[in-house]
């Protein structure tokens, strides 16, 4: 009773209150105005937490997150314009429902699947993440070295459509990782005799040039000068009949389900749980024929699949230290920032923390409700019609502010856009980013688990197989790699 009260008088103190709301509705707006996604919106803000109480910044993030999702929504019906990578699958039936006059009609039941899927996911979170956190009390040093290999290697084989890429891309994220003391042993690495490097390339300076450039980049390519006019985005507001809600609940409780045993997968992501959704929705259904053609159960699905893809992502982030997602991977970011190391130790050591985000994670599903309201859709909407042009100057101001009062220091403005830079390329060439991110953060685990698991076995390279725990972990590890090589090389046979 103890740990729950102090859980809900952290959530519920004024601090946090504000920051989901606040962030929520920054969040839909963020969603609705293609270009802009909550990787850069989350990147732009991790900065500007430093400052905050852990349940603020959280709260925060959590806001950005369930509400961008949805605001994704908005433009994918309106314009079949996904405003987010996981809305694609709403322009199947969201933009034909538009073309009939029914935008209104679809963006409600977008924003009902959405707090449906997000409530789901949350829940998910709320109960396996403390079971799995128990399991991993049994972990020692060889499995936390294969934990954080299986991270990588799965992110690096997922992401992407070549998992040579990926895995390239996660070797170069360990190479980033090295750099800076050795913790260990003290001796300097890849430093090149600049002291500002003793302590590492800061985690947040690489995500923000990672994630938060490349985007600005592709706006000032775009060079849009009108946005849209107010007559293309004129809405009305209109009732879902209870019998049409009725009738969607198989679809929001299959697509929960599928949301979330996809968000626990590291690696896969809402757009894959939203295809997955709409697929399972259209399979199941008496008129397969209609979707595609303005079906509202195929927006329901959709939805409903991305959002509850949310939360359950975090489950293998908060108790393995391996993020789901992109995101994910940015929230181990923000909890690095106040101290706190991400993995199997993070709900033993600070539960009342990882509770109050779980919590935060549920509210701010059900703030959609109310913030995705008829009233505000027509408003959030609106901001399509701001120029794409007039967005590049303000976003690098933000994110130029927000990387140099980390550190105070000009340097870091240039490592920034190195990673800028580096990140745009990567991506016309198809390397995912994910990876990069996910060796920078787990790197550094992986190497001190197993020097310390060395140190214990004085030198015997057999601790990290002999160790039941450690050898399935290592061979799940293993094929992970090995499969889709070898699939790859029947094909070329082939």
């Amino acid at each position: 009773m103890e740990l729950i009260s102090q859980i809900f008088g952290g959530v519920f103190a004024f601090g946090p209150i504000a920051a989901m709301i606040g962030a929520s509705i920054l969040g839909v707006f963020i969603g609705a105005l293609p270009g802009l996604n909550p990787v850069m919106a989350i990147a732009l803000l991790l900065p500007l937490t430093y400052s905050m109480e852990p349940l603020v910044a959280l709260g925060m993030v959590a806001g950005i997150y369930n509400g961008s999702m949805y605001g994704g929504a908005i433009p994918a019906i309106l314009l079949r314009i996904p405003g987010t990578p996981a809305a694609i699958a709403t322009t199947f039936d969201g933009f034909p429902m538009a073309q009939r006059g029914e935008a209104s009609r679809a963006l409600k039941i977008a924003c009902w699947s959405s707090a449906i899927g997000g409530t789901a996911s949350a829940i998910a979170l709320m109960t396996i993440g403390p079971v799995l956190a128990r399991a991993t009390l049994y972990f020692g040093p060889a499995e936390y070295f294969w934990v954080a290999m299986f991270g990588m290697a799965s992110i690096g084989v997922m992401v992407g459509k070549d998992a040579v890429k990926g895995l390239m891309a996660a070797a170069f994220g360990l190479l980033l990782g090295t750099v800076g003391l050795d913790q260990l042993s003290g001796t300097p690495r890849f430093t090149f005799g600049e002291v500002w490097l003793l302590s590492g390339l800061d985690l947040i300076v690489i995500l923000v040039g990672l994630y938060a450039l490349p985007p600005v980049i592709a706006l000032a390519e775009d060079r849009d000068l009108k946005g849209l006019s107010a007559s293309a985005l004129k809405l009305e507001s209109v009732k879902v009949p209870w019998g049409e809600v009725r009738s969607m609940v198989p679809t929001w409780l299959r697509s929960s389900l599928i949301g979330i045993s996809v968000g626990i997968l590291p690696g896969a992501g809402g757009n894959i749980a939203a295809f997955l959704s709409y697929n399972a929705a259209k399979s199941t259904s008496d008129d397969p024929e209609s979707f595609g053609k303005g079906n509202p159960l195929g927006v329901a699905a959709a939805e409903c699949g991305n959002n509850a893809d949310n939360a359950a992502s975090m489950i293998p982030a908060l108790t393995l230290g391996i993020p789901g997602n992109v995101i994910a991977a940015l929230v181990l970011g923000a909890l690095m920032i106040h101290g706190l190391q991400p993995g199997p130790q993070l709900f033993h050591q600070n539960p009342g923390l990882v509770g109050g985000f779980m919590v935060q994670m549920l509210l701010t599903s059900l703030l959609i409700l109310a913030v995705g309201g008829a009233a505000a859709t027509r408003i959030f909407a609106q901001v399509q019609r701001l120029p794409g042009v007039m967005l590049v100057p303000m976003i690098l101001v933000l994110m130029a502010v927000g990387v140099y009062v980390i550190n105070g220091r000009v340097i870091d403005l240039w490592v920034m856009f190195a990673a800028g830079i580096a990140g745009y390329v990567l991506e016309k060439l198809d390397v995912p980013l994910a990876p990069i991110v996910l060796g920078l953060i787990l790197g550094p685990m992986a190497e001190q688990s197993v020097r310390r698991a060395l140190l214990i076995s004085r030198g015997d390279p057999t601790e990290l197989f002999t160790r039941p725990l450690s050898a399935v972990i290592a061979l799940a590890t293993i094929g992970l790699i090995v499969w889709p090589m070898l699939r790859a090389w029947k094909r070329r046979r082939a």
